[in-house]
């Protein structure tokens, strides 16, 4: 079993910075890539950022130059430092990891946390 659980949303002004953070735990043998990804109301849930375990990233046109995504393979943590943020940012997040256990490999999701980005 595996969960990943993230923290650090919340309500900012725009311009205004957040430092969303996402741990994995479980019976974790390694994780691939990990990303988070946001969904906003009424629009399908679209790919933010995502980072290997190599250390290589990928971003959305929308948020480069603003966020920084960053992983901690030894802790099975990520990170997404978000700055400048626009209201167009309001959103849920999720992390997302591609993980092996002993038995299996899949993708895994977390619950989500709102960030929302007052104009």
């Amino acid at each position: 079993q595996v969960q990943l659980v993230e923290s650090g949303g919340g309500l900012v002004q725009a311009g205004g910075s957040l430092r969303l953070s996402c741990a994995a735990s479980g019976s974790i043998v390694s994780i691939n890539a990990m990303g988070w990804y946001r969904q906003a109301p009424g629009k399908q849930r679209e790919l933010v950022a995502a980072i290997v375990s190599g250390g290589s990233t990928n971003y959305a046109d929308s948020v480069k130059g603003r966020f920084t995504i960053s992983r901690d393979n030894a802790k099975n943590a990520m990170s997404l430092q978000m700055n400048s943020l626009k209201p167009e940012d309001t959103a849920v997040y999720y992390c997302n990891a591609d993980v092996r256990t002993r038995g299996s490999s899949g993708k895994y999701w977390g619950q989500g946390t709102q960030v929302t980005v007052s104009s």
